[in-house]
């Protein structure tokens, strides 16, 4: 099938919506909607990593199912060259640029994508949709069981607080001083909740399925966006019985965010690929070809501002001056977004794919 630039574009926003929430000018002063929800609930922000792994798993039903034909081998052989490539990249962004062996990032971001595409990718060639949807549920289900029913020490079954879930328990226990460096003794990324991430990138996947259907397009977006509603009701029925919740990427959060995605998408698609709306996406698209490497710059780039010490004087001489402090810190949100949307454009024109 032809490239689908509703992929690109989706996946070019999410991108720059990642950017845009990572980088503030001022952390003091951002917008509600461009921060994490504190513990339960969710904001426009919480939406953006689940959307990353949602459209890895796109990708491997659309990448990998082209390459069905080919030997195992030297599948199995790509995929962990490339999770490992990942999990590499996602180690040293987190002990750059001073490296501190006792207590750099182990888990991560990219550490995470890397392995829901290594273990989706494995699921994807070995079994049909129905056990694809089987794992999905298996995933769902055993995380869920697994918060409900096993206790942190001290702490009762299905204890759900920040100190008190079996999830901070075992990232306490297992990745000891190597944990998120804001939280210091549990991960957003951790061990356990990996679980239910692997089952959102393989709602991912059935979207793939999906779009390699040879309806057209708008009965693929019929479908996508009727599959997004299903999810999302099911995330916000469930809620409480087990919290939508980002940081524990609790079961329904995967379902709501998923659902969130499948309608998302199935509007680009429409609109994009379907109605030929390309010119307004067209940022997208180009940012959207080279996603993982404009993550990396923008997070590289933070880091190297922050430990010069340029990041400050930058934003409070240009920035502050222009408008009211959440407004600035806004602004320079923006610029440093456009900053990379550039870079984008420059890579496009090149022809300079970064493919991990």
């Amino acid at each position: 099938m032809n490239r689908l630039q509703s992929l690109d574009a989706f996946r070019g926003l999410t991108i720059a919506l990642m950017i845009l929430v990572n980088t503030p000018g001022d952390g003091r002063h951002v917008y509600a909607p461009l921060q994490h929800a504190e513990w339960h609930g969710w904001t426009l922000t919480d939406c953006v990593f689940p959307s990353f792994v949602w459209i890895v798993g796109v990708a491997i039903a659309l990448s990998l199912g082209a390459k069905l034909d080919q030997p195992r081998s030297a599948l199995y052989k790509s995929i962990l060259r490339r999770a490992a490539i990942l999990f590499g990249l996602g180690l040293l962004l987190y002990a750059f640029p001073t490296f501190p062996v006792d207590t750099f990032r182990i888990l991560g971001v990219l550490q995470r994508l890397a392995i829901c595409y290594a273990v989706t990718s494995i699921l994807f060639l070995n079994t049909s949709i129905r056990g694809q949807i089987a794992a999905i549920a298996v995933l769902l289900a055993g995380y869920w069981a697994i918060m409900m029913f096993i206790p942190a020490p001290g702490y009762a079954p299905g204890n759900l607080t920040v100190e008190g879930n079996i999830a901070h328990y075992v990232d306490k226990i297992i990745l000891g001083n190597h944990n998120y460096r804001s939280t210091k003794t549990w991960d957003p990324e951790g061990i356990i909740s990996t679980l239910p991430s692997i089952a959102t990138c393989l709602l991912g996947v059935l979207a793939g399925h999906i779009l390699k259907a040879a309806s057209g397009i708008p009965q693929r977006t019929r479908r996508l966006i009727v599959i997004g509603a299903a999810l999302i009701a099911a995330g916000l029925l469930l809620d409480p019985v087990l919290p939508i919740n980002k940081k524990l990427w609790t079961s329904t959060f995967s379902l709501f965010m998923a659902g969130l995605d499948f309608a998302s998408f199935g509007a680009l698609l429409w609109l994009i690929d379907g109605r030929g709306l390309v010119a307004p996406f067209r940022p997208f698209v180009v940012m959207g070809m080279n996603a993982i490497a404009l993550y990396l710059s923008s997070e590289f780039l933070d880091t190297i501002m922050n430990f010069m010490h340029w990041k400050q004087p930058i934003y409070e001489t240009i920035f502050v001056p222009l408008a009211s402090p959440i407004n600035a810190s806004l602004l320079f949100s923006i610029a440093y977004v456009l900053l990379h949307m550039g870079l984008a454009y420059f890579l496009y024109s090149r022809k300079l794919f970064f493919r991990a």
